[in-house]
């Protein structure tokens, strides 16, 4: 008597096939496994899952640090003295780098929900490593020399924060299918109280985070304050080169309501407008002066300054991507701008009853003026006519004389001071960076009628912070942006709030309960397998042109001697029959 061995007829599996295959080259039905995974596959699934949250963190502070972009573009030329955005190369390689952990982190989760045995291909354990690495290598660069930069994690998640805990509670609900699906599959007591314990605190731990999230924005409506004003910062720089009369008139087009800039005296004495030491970023100076195109800014005279072009570079460099946008008459006024003067600021500001706020800087030991650049700068502001009022005096140098001949102006603070030492100094004004002050402190200076103006201030959402935090004005390179905000973001009321995390976390609970039980009836219901055998699928058709099978070889771990026509094998609770036949033969 000969016995055949039966034949197994299988459907392809192209989903589960592409999983494996993707994740560990595992295309093949006979690589897969339903094994235990490695100690050393496991130690890879946890770096990836550190490269994963380590990317999702730095890819958010890029993100939110848009508002400070030419921030760190001017860090990187004071570095490297070549203007260029290097927000660009960081930008591209967080996003595809976040993108490919990402999708690697899905393929996971699938092969942990379809009981697949988890291992990495070699070439993606590179390219996580590399991911890795270079996340690594960012963070420790931006810690050195933009560390202030961090403070923007915090603030933006007073705007982002009631937003981002209801996805992340979205997310965490439904991993409770993989979750449940494991619990329900395992055979160890100790693994599933592990898994249920890790699970259940992540999951309270979200349940109960709005407690700890604070926002300006949770408030009553009818507490709202007027709208801050908005201070051009050296104009409209965006949208026209900075610190030129044209960018402070594209300003005023966009309802700010007083400038910012920096001041520096040249060598004859005359105030200009120059926010760089020197002035080869925003003037011709290479092409005109070659030889002199290092020096200090101040080391020019006036007549020397009124030759160069202060406009052509914007158009060139294109700084902020906003020439393309650019009329031809705008193009032709920007190309025919030069440096601006303190004095046309002033009157232009005097005409337009707006603000001037401006730092100015001191010569250096061997200029001329280095002893009175003080008085110099301040009978300018007295003989352009402009209302002291208007005029905010940031010099803490000699501020009492100041003080004695023109007592009308607004006397403003650099420096983050305390009440009693504003009073003391008749400071009635303080210019900040956003991070140095807090919500509860901006409350305490408005309520001690100490106004405060945050630089730089250029993204929505942060204006809308501000403004909620009742903030009086900020100072802002991008008014044309900022002028579409007539409103905060979002505003929500404290019940309000309260009503959503709640609901949201009761119905979280409501659908993880019934996936658990869900998971629990399905995986009664299945038999376990045969780790031996090959995962099959789950029946056999009739001859068709649409379904292309293939047949292979059932092994079977143990070996009957009498096979029945009527036996049907079972395999991984899936049904299916066998064509088979006993050949007897002599």
């Amino acid at each position: 008597m000969v016995k055949h061995q039966p034949l197994q007829v299988y459907e392809r599996q192209l989903c589960l096939s592409c999983i494996t295959g993707i994740y560990g080259c595992r295309w093949k039905r006979y690589q897969r496994s339903h094994d235990d995974t490695t100690k050393w596959e496991l130690l890879w699934s946890f770096i990836l899952l550190f490269t994963f949250c380590l990317l999702l963190v730095w890819f958010y502070f890029w993100w939110e640090a848009h508002n400070d972009y030419n921030e760190f573009n001017w860090l990187l030329y004071n570095r490297s003295g070549e203007w260029s955005d290097g927000t660009v190369p960081i930008l591209a390689t967080t996003a595809a780098g976040f993108t490919y952990v990402a999708f690697l982190m899905i393929l996971a989760l699938c092969h942990i929900a379809l009981g697949q045995q988890l291992n990495l291909h070699w070439l993606h354990k590179i390219g996580v490593a590399a991911a890795l690495l270079t996340t690594v290598v960012g963070v420790i660069s931006v810690n050195q020399t933009w560390e202030q930069e961090w403070d923007i994690v915090p603030i933006s998640l007073q705007a982002t924060g009631p937003f981002l805990h209801m996805g992340a509670l979205a997310a965490v609900t439904a991993l409770s299918w993989i979750v449940a699906g494991q619990v329900a599959r395992a055979e160890k007591p100790v693994f599933q109280v592990v898994v249920m314990l890790l699970y259940l605190s992540v999951l309270l731990g979200l349940y109960v985070v709005p407690l700890y999230i604070t926002s300006p924005c949770i408030m009553d409506p009818s507490t709202l304050r007027p709208r801050p004003d908005v201070i051009g910062q050296r104009g409209a720089p965006m949208i026209a080169p900075e610190n030129t009369f044209w960018s402070f008139h594209r300003s005023l087009q966009m309802n700010v309501t007083g400038f910012e800039t920096d001041v520096t005296i040249s060598v004859d004495g005359v105030p200009f407008l120059m926010h760089d030491l020197d002035l080869r970023r925003t003037t011709d100076v290479e092409k005109v002066f070659p030889e002199r195109q290092t020096l200090n800014a101040s080391s020019f005279n006036w007549t020397d300054l009124q030759q160069l072009n202060a406009g052509e570079w914007f158009l060139k460099d294109d700084p902020f991507w906003t020439v393309p946008s650019l009329s031809s008459s705008e193009k032709t006024k920007i190309a025919n701008q030069s440096v601006c003067s303190l004095e046309e600021l002033l009157k232009l500001a005097s005409i337009t009853n707006s603000s001037v706020v401006f730092r100015l800087q001191r010569p250096p030991p061997d200029h001329p003026h280095h002893h009175s650049w003080i008085n110099d700068t301040l009978k300018v502001v007295q003989q352009s006519g402009i209302p002291q009022r208007l005029v905010m005096w940031t010099t803490d140098e000699q501020r009492a004389e100041v003080r004695q001949q023109a007592p009308g102006l607004i006397q403003t603070s650099l420096v983050k001071c305390s009440l009693q030492s504003l009073q003391q100094s008749d400071v009635s004004r303080m210019l900040l960076r956003y991070n140095r002050v807090s919500t509860n402190e901006v409350r305490n200076f408005s309520q001690s009628h100490i106004d405060l103006t945050l630089y730089t201030v250029n993204d929505p959402w942060l204006y809308s912070v501000l403004w909620c935090s009742g903030v009086s004005a900020v100072s802002s390179e991008a008014p044309h942006v900022l002028k579409k905000v007539p409103y905060p973001s979002w505003l929500m009321r404290p019940n309000e709030y309260c009503l959503m995390w709640v609901s949201a976390d009761l119905i979280s609970f409501a659908v993880i309960v019934g996936i658990f039980i869900l998971q629990k009836y399905r995986m009664s219901g299945m038999r376990s397998y045969n780790p031996e055998q090959i995962m099959l699928s789950a029946s056999v058709r009739t001859s068709s042109r649409d379904v292309n099978v293939m047949k292979e070889k059932l092994i079977f771990s143990e070996v009957r001697n009498d096979i029945g026509a009527d036996e049907e094998p079972y395999m991984d609770g899936y049904n299916y029959y066998t064509n088979q036949s006993v050949i007897r033969g002599v």
